[in-house]
């Protein structure tokens, strides 16, 4: 089973890519955290896990709904991990978190997607962003294979720097910066609620046909993204910045 966690599409079109090449099912945990519905039943022999980096580290709401949920014997758990730049040492967590769970470690793969996270940096034009994906295309079908034929995949090194950003860092980093005090929505809000119903934390309520955000946030951009007519705005750090969402996949008209 393929497991994903998605804001703007760049988990979802991987996690579609693996699915498709490797005909296993397909699993959004944005949907499955929005319906407060854990993993319980028979688990699958492999788990095939999709994710962003946040805070260089999977998402904590991604982490916290493992923990919580309910998996039966040793299954194989291989963990794909895209991001803007680096993941850190990423691995080094979930490594602690399967040791946890029971789980077969067998891995976590590094793609270089295009950057989303407008709270703090600039994303990528559409020709810019489908470069990128371009490039990134060789190390998915690395990955596909790698899975195929029951290898561990191949990790990037963990060095000093990456011990900083996903630790001391990561840890700073949450109570600091992710929160959602500096989303709001300019007059340009038709109330379409699409922003709401794309909050993954359902942290988005509509007052008077207006978005209000809450104080449940993962950053995951899905609300800034989805507007149809840029309304959302980060304070003041995403004025003028383009919106990206991946051009493919299932979640390119979402």
């Amino acid at each position: 089973m393929v497991f994903y966690f998605s804001g703007t599409g760049n988990s979802a079109y991987i996690a579609e890519r693996i699915s498709q090449a490797l005909d296993d099912r397909l699993c959004s945990l944005n949907q499955e955290i929005k319906n407060h519905r854990l993993f319980k039943g028979k688990t699958p022999k492999r788990m095939i896990f999709v994710l962003p980096t946040y805070a260089w580290r999977i998402p904590k709401v991604v982490e916290e709904w493992i923990l919580k949920s309910r998996f039966y014997g040793t299954p194989e758990a291989y963990f794909v991990m895209n991001c803007g730049g680096e993941i850190g040492n990423a691995a080094k967590y979930i490594r602690k978190l399967c040791r946890k769970k029971e789980f077969l470690y067998r891995g976590c793969a590094e793609i270089v997607m295009p950057e989303n996270y407008i709270a703090m940096f600039s994303a990528p034009d559409e020709t810019e962003a489908k470069e990128i994906i371009a490039k990134a295309e060789p190390k998915i079908d690395a990955v596909i294979e790698q899975i195929a034929e029951g290898k561990t995949l191949e990790e990037e090194k963990e060095g000093f720097m990456g011990a900083a950003l996903s630790g001391p860092i990561n840890i700073l980093f949450y109570p600091a910066i992710v929160h959602a005090k500096k989303f709001w929505a300019d007059d340009q809000c038709i109330g379409c609620r699409k922003c709401a119903d794309a909050c993954p934390l359902n942290n988005i309520t509509m007052e008077e046909r207006k978005p209000k955000w809450h104080n449940k946030c993962t950053h995951c951009m899905a609300c800034i993204t989805v507007c149809p007519t840029k309304a959302i705005e980060y304070g003041k750090k995403s004025t003028g910045k383009p919106r990206y969402r991946c051009p493919y996949g299932q979640m390119k008209d979402r």
